[in-house]
């Protein structure tokens, strides 16, 4: 079986250049790396069928003259593997930058807030024992150790709080994962509020306080 060199070489560069585009951050490029990594491999397929031949569904061919028809389905189904994906993908696109305004993919915050509670468990445990190696520790010591704890807890204090704002400030489970409704946004812009004021307008025949009714006179 002999193997197309081009072919290989075109392979290689397509699948080494969207692995490192599937490495970024961004989803286009996320995207755009897949559908290289897709094409490199259906090429790396193909070059597998050795020469070229005649197609295997002809009668009355020699079988020396036939091609594999193997990679080819293969091949084939990889391509309606890679379009499926390539969809998947496109919508979390536009989904993200619909809902942050941008595309790329943030580390996740509890992540983030694990790994750096790990960190500042290791600082204090290492603070505590260089403080435990002195006899008697000198006031210099001491105020060190206190102001490196207050570091620490500061820390902790500002990633919980960033944390908390990583959250929509509505609070409402839909709109932080589906997105607000087309038709709230069209009320809130005819009344000039947001879809979320909109959402909590009062209803006609609804009380509030402060308001005169006419038999509360006299």
């Amino acid at each position: 079986m002999t193997v197309s060199a081009a072919l290989l070489a075109t392979a290689v560069v397509l699948c080494a250049v969207g692995g490192i585009l599937m490495l970024t951050r961004p989803l286009t490029r996320i995207l755009l790396g897949a559908v290289i990594v897709g094409n490199g491999i259906n090429l790396l397929v193909l070059a597998g069928t050795g020469s070229a031949g005649a197609a295997p569904l002809l009668y009355g061919v020699p079988l020396r003259e036939v091609t594999d028809p193997l990679p080819q389905a293969i091949a084939l189904t990889a391509i309606v593997i890679t379009l499926a994906t390539t969809a998947f993908l496109l919508a979390m696109a536009y989904r993200s930058h619909q809902l942050t305004g941008t595309d790329e993919v943030h580390d996740d915050l509890e992540d983030r807030r694990i790994a750096l509670r790990a960190e500042v468990r290791g600082e204090r445990a290492q603070l505590i024992e260089e403080y435990r190696t002195g006899d008697a520790p000198t006031s210099e010591e001491r105020a060190r150790y206190l102001d490196e704890r207050r570091r620490l807890r500061h820390r902790l204090r500002a990633d919980r709080a960033l944390q908390a704002r990583g959250r929509d400030a509505t609070g409402d489970l839909w709109h932080d994962v589906l997105g607000a409704d087309p038709e709230d946004y069209a009320e809130a812009a005819g009344a000039g509020t947001s879809p979320d004021d909109a959402a909590h307008r009062p209803r006609p025949g609804d009380d509030h306080p402060g308001d005169d009714h006419p038999g509360d006179a006299g």
